[in-house]
């Protein structure tokens, strides 16, 4: 058996040449075996060398230490996987073997580099140590062409493409700066990915309305620079300006977002709120914003058909200024919602409104500080659900969708 030689060189020209690499049991079998189980690996070309699989090698990791043969070849079997699949056929190799043995796995920088070398495209690393006595780094391609006597060198085989190579023009050759291809010259850390632009560009990327899709694979669409998505209008609702009225602007907010009832704060000079909602059967992507106001001074004539409530006491003076001062003909286009307390009949004017008023009651408000007063108030939940239901059952009805108010109510 010829004598032991640098193992990347032998790998290196191995690939170049075509030349058998062969793991075994033992350095004079020529049974392949395993790599969990082998103990040598066998370069056939020029000659037979055998070199014990764990054996270090020049190339060294990220954290300094020297890469055993294994894992270089292990990593060149599987040079075309992705590293999450590398990781993965990497972790499977290290489950099977015994002995606390383990392939190194390789990170990106580290691959592209021992790829190139391996390909002939590299001479010089700070992942590949020189040879003893190299000062330069670059010897390694010289000995590979000396060393395999009338084979061509790693380096030149590539270049000359057929036949023998000179030694001395073999050496001239390994002297000479490689250029490499894009991934050698473009390496970074680790790829980018630019998936995310997609989803900015989404809505740029949308088709005219009204246009046909185009002929062609896949029917791209238009790129619309200059239009901008539609805007879906706020719903709104009308409370009642009632001193006597159980929700006013202080505490509608959290009474309709928070199911929570609390007594109105007669100082607060609010004059309109949002609250927020999910509207599955509208929009079920994302919440609608409700717009809250006690008083229709600020509307335009359009923003009626926005009107998805109004809340009442039942005094017939709230609905003065409103498009509708009818009380009969105002419920016929909007829904009327009264809020009395449990066990108190709602007046008789709100009961001669009819059906399209819903009557619905909370708990008697207590003082936190009494002993009993936060269990009642569990019912809260309940009566905003029953509200929050009736509303989108009239605005489906109306007509409402997820990007456009009715034309008319």
């Amino acid at each position: 058996m010829a004598p032991i030689e640098d193992p990347l060189l032998l790998l290196r020209h191995s690939i170049a040449s075509g030349g058998k690499i062969i793991p075994t049991t033992s350095p004079d079998s020529s049974e392949e075996a395993p790599l969990s189980r082998a103990t040598h690996l066998v370069f056939t070309d020029p000659a037979r060398v055998a070199v014990p699989i764990d054996a270090p090698t020049r190339f060294t990791s990220t954290e300094g230490k020297a890469v055993d043969v294994r894992s270089i070849y292990f990593a060149w079997l599987n040079r075309d996987f992705a590293i999450p699949e590398y990781n993965a056929v990497a972790t499977k190799l290290n489950e099977e073997m015994t002995g606390g043995a383990t392939v190194h796995m390789f990170a990106f920088v580290e691959r592209l580099v021992l790829f190139t070398y391996l390909e002939g495209a590299q001479e010089e690393s700070e992942f590949i140590r020189p040879l003893p006595g190299d000062k330069d780094g670059a010897a390694g391609a010289g000995t590979a062409a000396t060393g395999a006597a009338s084979k061509t060198a790693p380096a030149a085989s590539g270049r000359a493409g057929r036949g023998t190579l000179d030694p001395r023009l073999a050496q001239i050759y390994s002297g000479e700066r490689r250029m490499g291809d894009r991934n050698t010259a473009l390496r970074g850390i680790k790829p980018t990915d630019f998936s995310h632009v997609r989803k900015l560009a989404a809505p740029f990327v949308t088709r005219k309305p009204g246009a046909a899709p185009s002929a062609g694979v896949g029917a791209s669409a238009t790129l619309a620079l200059n239009q901008k998505p539609a805007r879906r209008p706020d719903p709104i609702i009308l409370l009642s300006p009632s001193a006597s009225a159980l929700l006013r602007m202080s505490n509608a907010k959290s009474f309709l977002e928070g199911g929570r009832y609390t007594p109105p704060d007669h100082s607060s000079t609010s004059t309109m709120l949002h609250v927020s909602r999910l509207v599955k059967d509208i929009d079920p992507s994302r919440p609608m914003r409700f717009i809250l106001v006690e008083g229709p001074e600020q509307f335009k004539p359009e923003y009626w058909n926005r009107v998805v409530a109004v809340f009442t006491t039942g005094q017939t003076w709230q609905f003065k200024n409103y498009r509708w001062s009818n009380p009969s003909e105002l419920f016929k286009h909007v829904l009327g919602v009264y809020l009395g307390w449990r066990g108190e009949e709602p007046p008789e004017s709100v009961r001669a409104f009819g059906h399209r008023v819903l009557a619905c009651s909370v708990e008697k408000w207590r003082d936190p500080g009494q002993p009993g007063a936060e269990t009642s108030r569990w019912r809260d939940r309940e009566v905003v659900e029953t509200i929050w239901k009736s509303i989108e059952a009239n605005m489906r009805a109306k007509g409402w969708r997820k990007d456009a108010a009715p034309s008319s109510i």
